[in-house]
């Protein structure tokens, strides 16, 4: 799979590029302990830090950075960005656009009080024919202010001006600043072909394949991380 960023070349050397999720992981998440006292079970326990499939999930795909610093003040966004002159004419300047909360009336993300927001991107993105890009909140990433509204892309077609990522902002007393390659949106390429969905029961091998490996899992550690987890 080759993924082709473009941007303006008036931006080319300056602009954060996407990057491999994998080099987005929180210091939160590097600085988290591996193990904390659980007065359920009244001893010490592995946090997710010890869960392939929590880091896992994080690390999927790309992620389009923040171009930018962007101050909150006051429920006021601003930035002082000093974007050259660009080629393409109808480009966006701002980092940062809004949406009308009608947009999304009668559904759950409604309410006239909050605003969404809308991350420019300054990146296209093209992938090979068949594959869609599924653009999220970057994963288990609760510490932002926002949350990002998932979207699915056929970037396989569409690619010639970039993608707009609207997000919920969800903390109307956040004062601070949004840092220059902060994460903005996680993508996953995905392909479109739908899958083929089979059901059965159980048969007798499946069955005494499920009862030694929850056995393994219940008096082991880290089985799946040596078993199963395929390289990355």
């Amino acid at each position: 799979m080759q993924i082709t960023f473009r941007c303006d070349p008036a931006l080319i050397d300056t602009l954060p590029r996407p990057r491999a999720a994998r080099e987005f992981l929180p210091d939160w998440l590097r600085e988290a302990p591996r193990q904390a006292f659980s007065e359920m079970h009244a001893t010490d326990i592995r946090t997710v830090k010890h869960c392939p499939p929590f880091v896992d999930a994080m690390s999927q795909g790309f992620v389009i950075p923040l171009p930018c610093d962007v101050t909150v003040q006051g429920g006021r966004l601003s930035w002082d960005w000093n974007i050259p002159p660009l080629t393409a004419g109808l480009h966006p300047r701002a980092p940062i656009s809004f949406h009308a909360p009608a947009q999304v009336a009668g559904t759950p993300l409604h309410d006239p009080d909050q605003v969404i927001v809308k991350f420019n991107s300054f990146w296209t993105v093209e992938l090979e024919a068949g594959w869609s890009l599924f653009a999220m909140h970057p994963v288990n990433r609760a510490d932002l202010p926002f949350r990002l509204i998932s979207g699915l892309v056929d970037a396989d077609r569409f690619h010639d001006v970039g993608i707009l990522f609207p997000a919920v902002w969800l903390d109307p007393g956040f004062c601070g600043v949004l840092p220059r390659g902060m994460p903005v949106a996680q993508c996953v390429v995905i392909h479109r072909e739908a899958p083929a969905m089979v059901y059965r029961g159980f048969d007798d091998d499946d069955r005494a394949r499920y009862d030694q490996t929850a056995q393994t899992l219940l008096t082991g550690q880290g089985h799946y991380r040596k078993n199963f987890r395929a390289p990355r």
